[in-house]
């Protein structure tokens, strides 16, 4: 594991970093990831193959994939859960995984809405059938606006059922605590149910959960404040956000820049910031994707609101990973994809990058036997 050493040869990729009562050894993240392996929101002996691959690679952090604090807030039957003790019990061992290697690791707390009751990326991404093998259920929104045309409409959600769904987030973020996780993300991007309460694109309430920005930022600070109240108070908070929609009419960089500055006095600690899928896959609505294109709003987000950021996108590079931390364009990246190709893309990007002892950040009986490769 990482040692102390001379901070000014250390390249600031790999500087270390602490957030409240964390402390993460250098700014590499493993981005959350869908796997579809689940067993009624409970994870498989996949999870545990596939998150020991990454821990043994010298991550800064980790993050479990969007995980759903209701049974229907799943975005597919296959997708991972929080809400009951199977499932607790169930991450508590993944969380063992990273701490067994040193490594803080969070859970992102998520709600499908209108994209939820969905079938798996790789049987086509497309709404349930009720005729199927797994039964459809009614997907929820802030309006009755399907997410595109060929989708079911989903119920608008009444007041009480949106004070029910606060207490979903709080009680999963209760179930992380006990399952050991170092910090928890709220997860308010890409067309789930929070970013779609951000959005007037799928938020036309009247009410006082919609209509101007003041009101559609009502849902995510009203968790976000909830949420910060059960857990520790050197625990990290991490929000992710959609900086914006990228369509005509939709959430704007400005928009989001306000709520960060929201979400920092309501106890957020770090912007996780994406873009994109109020209507579809996230990123991809309005650019081609190319090294980097995200880093932009993550610079921004932070410069304005003040706040730590995270920059995905994209990032597959030693280079470009490190120029983003010493620009100060964002305080982490988050590597998904390419982390799948490399799981030891923090190790190799520290050689490449000049550090002074890459092995250290490798479990010790790696480090010892590459040391005298």
């Amino acid at each position: 594991m990482e040692k102390p050493g001379n901070n000014e040869t250390i390249p600031p990729l790999f500087q270390p970093i602490q957030v409240r009562g964390t402390s993460f050894r250098n700014r590499v993240f493993l981005s959350p990831m869908c796997q579809y392996a689940s067993d009624e929101g409970a994870p498989t002996p996949w999870h545990s193959a596939h998150h020991s691959r990454f821990a043994l690679g010298g991550l800064g952090g980790a993050m479990v994939e969007s995980t759903g604090v209701t049974r229907d807030g799943r975005i597919t039957p296959v997708c991972m859960g929080l809400w009951n003790e199977t499932q607790e019990k169930g991450l508590s061992a993944i969380a063992d995984i990273y701490h067994a290697q040193g490594v803080p690791v969070g859970i992102q707390l998520s709600h499908s809405g209108r994209k939820g009751s969905s079938t798996p990326p790789a049987e086509g991404g497309k709404p349930l059938s009720s005729a199927g093998p797994e039964q459809a259920w009614e997907t929820v929104a802030p309006s009755a606006i399907p997410l595109r045309d060929g989708w079911p409409t989903p119920k608008a959600l009444t007041e009480a059922e949106i004070e029910d769904l606060i207490q979903a987030f709080v009680d999963a973020a209760k179930r992380a605590i006990r399952a050991g996780f170092d910090y928890v993300e709220i997860h308010g991007a890409h067309g789930y149910l929070i970013h779609s309460f951000m959005s007037p694109l799928a938020n036309q309430r009247t009410d006082r959960w919609g209509g101007d920005l003041e009101g559609r930022m009502r849902f995510p600070l009203e968790i976000v404040k909830a949420v910060r109240k059960v857990i520790p108070e050197n625990m990290p908070l991490f929000y992710r956000a959609s900086v914006v929609d990228g369509l005509d009419g939709g959430l704007a960089a400005d928009d989001t820049v306000l709520l960060a500055q929201r979400l920092k006095a309501a106890g957020v600690d770090v912007i996780d910031c994406s873009s994109g899928g109020i209507t579809g896959a996230s990123g991809k609505s309005f650019s081609e994707p190319y090294p980097g294109y995200l880093v932009d709003y993550s610079a921004q987000v932070k410069r304005e609101a003040e706040i730590l950021t995270m920059a995905v996108g994209v990032i597959v590079s030693a280079e470009k990973a490190n120029d983003v931390i010493a620009s100060g364009e964002a305080d982490f990246v988050a590597i998904a994809r390419h982390h799948l190709y490399d799981p030891s893309f923090a190790y190799h990007a520290a050689e490449e990058l000049g550090h002074p002892d890459p092995e250290s950040l490798l479990p010790d009986s790696y480090g010892m036997v590459l040391r005298a490769r």
